[in-house]
């Protein structure tokens, strides 16, 4: 297949990541057109990079015969809907996490993808990160035996300005990524009850305009794996992403290199997630561009979004509890 014609949606931080890598790093991809409703966001972003053609309606885009697939970097609440409106186009889709924020939408987005005959991958960045794709090899091959203990954990480096987080991110935008990479770590075994507790410690004074900056959860496997995830929104050191299973026979850990040398510990730390997880995103992609060119299934799909998703629900609905929910609908698709 000759190379794959790139529409991006979404011209702001990671957009702009997203399209940058398509445009430069990416073999076999081509970056043709890029849209976001923001004035002048697409055309700025499309003038640094060389591409000719930027729009403000991404429906508009995915209607260009020149464009073979998307790659959808806008904010997430609007993320299934654009799936839907570019799988029906017929254009092969990759979505940054969440997927969906509801069972229903995640639904809808895989049936117009399965419907339409396009791949539909999911940005959980972990799995193409070297050391959690090593560990996920150890655990399949049995290095490790039966995981039993599992742990992820996320702390972004900063809140910044709390006013235009939406209610329940922390659960639906910030740990899906460890409810992934604990899906993922723990192969095979579907996840049934979660106990979750939030918190708005690093900005207290936000909490009654619905802010959770701080949570940790208990997610009870039907292998008899247990997890636990954390997210905080403000370690002042970096960029903090970890996780380590425990088995009947050893333990695999992903984190950052740590030094023991003469004059201390010391740890390099980075402040952004493109930074840490540069070589991950940069991979993701060229995963994805190699799906569309060998139409194949990506490593990624969104069922696997779906099943983050049904933990992300059960947490929410656990904090407004405050008490353990099993989880519905793990797997039963529409």
């Amino acid at each position: 297949m000759k190379e794959v014609r790139i529409g991006l949606v979404g011209a702001g931080r990671m957009g702009s990541f997203h399209g940058r890598t398509v445009a430069r790093k990416i073999y076999g991809a081509k970056l043709n057109a890029i849209a976001d409703p923001v004035s002048g966001a697409a055309e700025r972003l499309a003038k640094e990079l060389g591409v000719s053609k930027a729009y403000t309606d991404p429906k508009e885009m995915f209607q260009d015969p020149d464009i073979d697939a998307v790659v959808i970097a806008a904010p997430a609440r609007s993320h299934a809907d654009l799936v839907v409106a570019a799988a029906n186009a017929g254009k092969a889709v990759f979505c940054e996490k969440p997927m969906a924020i509801t069972l229903e939408e995640a639904d809808r987005a895989i049936l117009a993808a399965e419907e339409a005959n396009v791949p539909l991958q999911v940005g959980f960045n972990r799995r193409f990160a070297s050391d959690f794709r090593a560990a996920y090899n150890d655990i399949v091959e049995g290095k490790i035996g039966t995981p039993q203990l599992l742990r992820s954990l996320t702390r972004d480096p900063g809140l910044g300005d709390p006013t235009p987080i939406p209610e329940w991110t922390i659960f639906l935008e910030t740990l899906i990524h460890d409810f992934d990479a604990l899906l993922y770590l723990n192969p095979g075994a579907e996840p049934i009850e979660v106990y979750a507790v939030a918190d708005a410690l690093v900005r207290p004074d936000f909490k009654d305009k619905g802010l959770l900056d701080t949570a940790v959860v208990n997610i009870r496997f039907d292998n008899g794996a247990i997890a636990t995830a954390e997210a905080n929104f403000q370690a002042v050191y970096g960029y903090d992403v970890r996780g380590e299973v425990f088995g009947s026979a050893g333990c695999v850990q992903q984190t950052n290199m740590i030094r023991y040398t003469a004059e201390g510990i010391s740890s390099d730390t980075y402040r952004r997630d493109t930074e840490l997880l540069h070589d991950a995103y940069v991979s993701e992609l060229t995963s994805f561009v190699e799906c569309v060119r060998n139409e194949s299934t990506p490593y990624v799909t969104g069922k696997d979004a779906r099943r983050a998703l049904s933990i992300a629900l059960a947490c929410i609905e656990s904090v407004k509890t405050n008490a353990p929910v099993k989880i519905k609908e793990s797997v039963q698709l529409i």
